[in-house]
């Protein structure tokens, strides 16, 4: 078929598409039989680091301007956070200083290195790097959330300050004084010289004693006296024994109640305010109790030791296990149930008696 008559028939347009279609395939035959470059190729490597020189080349002034924009914001980062911890530090906050400071330095570095990658690679845009980080930042809080936590509750305390170093606090049974509060956890110091290490979202989580919290604060120590001895003189002599303790706050008062009706004596309970301090309390106690125990010698006051009853009886009688007859304590009256062994000795005998 002529080539006029096959355009007449199928028209130019059908003709152009046909001819497209073949160019396709030549160029696919040419590619198949066009020897491969191994990717091991010396030459292939060595032309892709000559197109890595030629870029740098190229942008070499980009790469100055990203290098001297970074090294200003690193300057900058430093600057603030020295900042922010001295002005922190002057306010007897240093470690809310520390944190703070270590989030400004880093957060300024962080922009700074983002906007160094911009001037370098003017096609990147800052906000798909954002979106990244952020999806990532999912995957990195799961990894790390215990941590995560205990920084954002080492914030917390340091910024709402429910306690401060220097402070005796009791966390989850453990007792002492805050010697640090870390982005990671509190530092304690026992009172017998151990450092105890609480993570901050225990610390935050849990209820906490602040023991140092007010200057002064109560102790207390009961006293028991004798029944046979006069109550409301043993009071007095209790009252002025305190009273005259060098480290007894007597602003605050000093109390002594009748506070029960114990077995082998009556209790008074002894209240008086002393600075908070651990040291303090622990002093002013052994003063107190020596004060009261000497004034109670002395007004001739007893201070009984507990006494136990213990009651003895045959437990061998004839009667004993059988429920509403037996005896409990000690025997009373005359009609008393002979012990098991004698009746039985009798049954014995009136038995031979009668063989």
């Amino acid at each position: 078929m002529a080539g006029g008559d096959f355009g007449s028939r199928y028209g130019a347009g059908t003709l152009g598409a046909a001819d497209g279609w073949f160019r396709m395939i030549d160029l696919t035959m040419l590619a198949a039989a066009a020897p491969t470059r191994n990717a091991l190729d010396p030459n292939a490597a060595v032309d892709k680091v000559s197109g890595w020189l030629h870029w740098i080349d190229l942008n070499w002034p980009n790469f100055v301007a990203a290098g001297i924009t970074f090294l200003l914001f690193l300057l900058l980062a430093y600057a603030l956070g020295q900042i922010v911890r001295r002005s922190l530090a002057a306010r007897q906050r240093s470690d809310l200083g520390a944190v703070l400071g270590s989030l400004v330095k880093w957060a300024l570095i962080l922009w700074g290195l983002l906007i160094a990658l911009t001037i370098v690679m003017p096609s990147l845009n800052p906000g798909d790097l954002v979106a990244g980080l952020g999806v990532s930042s999912i995957a990195i809080g799961f990894a790390f959330k215990d941590i995560l936590q205990n920084w954002l509750a080492g914030l917390l305390i340091l910024l709402r300050q429910p306690f401060r170093v220097g402070d005796q606090i009791e966390v989850d049974t453990h007792v002492g004084t805050v010697e640090s509060i870390k982005t990671r956890a509190t530092n304690i110091r026992t009172y017998d010289g151990q450092r105890i290490v609480i993570p901050n979202s225990t610390v935050y989580t849990n209820s906490v004693v602040v023991k140092t919290a007010y200057a002064t604060r109560r102790a207390e120590y009961d006293v028991g006296i004798g029944y046979g001895d006069d109550l409301d003189t043993a009071r007095d002599v209790i009252r002025r024994a305190v009273d005259a303790c060098e480290h007894v706050d007597s602003e605050h008062g000093i109390d002594v109640l009748t506070w029960d009706l114990a077995a082998s004596w009556v209790t008074v309970r002894v209240r008086w305010w002393t600075k908070s301090l651990r040291e303090d309390l622990v002093a002013t106690r052994a003063e107190v109790i020596r004060a009261i125990k000497y004034a109670l010698d002395e007004a001739g006051i007893d201070m009984p030791y507990e006494t136990h009853v213990h009651l003895f009886h045959d437990q061998t009688e004839d009667i004993d296990g059988v429920r509403g007859e037996q005896r409990e304590g000690w025997p009373g009256g005359g009609n008393v149930p002979e012990p098991r062994w004698r009746k039985q000795m009798k049954e014995e005998i009136m038995k031979g008696a009668t063989e």
